[in-house]
């Protein structure tokens, strides 16, 4: 890589040009098997479509002999303030030549997130409340993720109560 290209990070796959937004730079790029790429910018983690999946709505990300494991949140409805999440299916990517690529998903999405917590909840099972920062956003979000099987309607009712509470402390 160029003394430019790492100060600046990887070119734009082609893949990417005219969809990027006016400010939004690729930082690490790399092909992934099958054709597309993975790109890490400010806003978000691209991915083959291509698409961008925003750093608060990756709820995971593994990295493993050569393949990038993403499981993708989508927010599947709202709770007063906080926003309910739902896991979409993990997606595997192949990727032969990362870079630093892994090590700039882990640090994305890790500083995103503000705070975190696990909460056990009656009848087994829980659920995930994170405040999280959203690219391209002033503030942050409660986010709530309930485990497979668990009582959505339970997790809403406590993120009312977070996020009132949280609410109240901000004033």
């Amino acid at each position: 890589m160029s003394w430019l290209g790492r100060l600046f990070g990887d070119r734009a796959p082609e893949s990417l040009t005219g969809l990027l937004d006016g400010e939004e730079h690729v930082l690490a790029a790399a092909e992934v098997d099958g054709g597309g790429h993975l790109a890490v910018t400010a806003l978000g983690l691209w991915v083959p479509g291509p698409r961008r999946i925003g750093w608060h709505l990756l709820a995971k990300v593994a990295w493993g002999e050569g393949t990038m494991t993403v499981t993708e949140a989508e927010e599947s409805g709202r709770a007063g303030a906080a926003v309910l999440l739902t896991d979409l299916p993990p997606v595997r990517f192949g990727v032969r030549s990362p870079g630093k690529l892994p090590q700039l998903v882990r640090a994305r999405v890790d500083g995103s997130i503000r705070v975190r917590h696990r909460q056990e909840l009656p009848g087994g099972g829980g659920a995930w409340f994170v405040l999280r920062k959203v690219p391209g956003r002033d503030g942050a979000v409660l986010q709530a993720r309930p485990d497979r099987g668990t009582d959505p309607g339970l997790v809403a009712e406590i993120a009312v109560d977070v996020a009132e509470r949280m609410a109240t402390a901000q004033d």
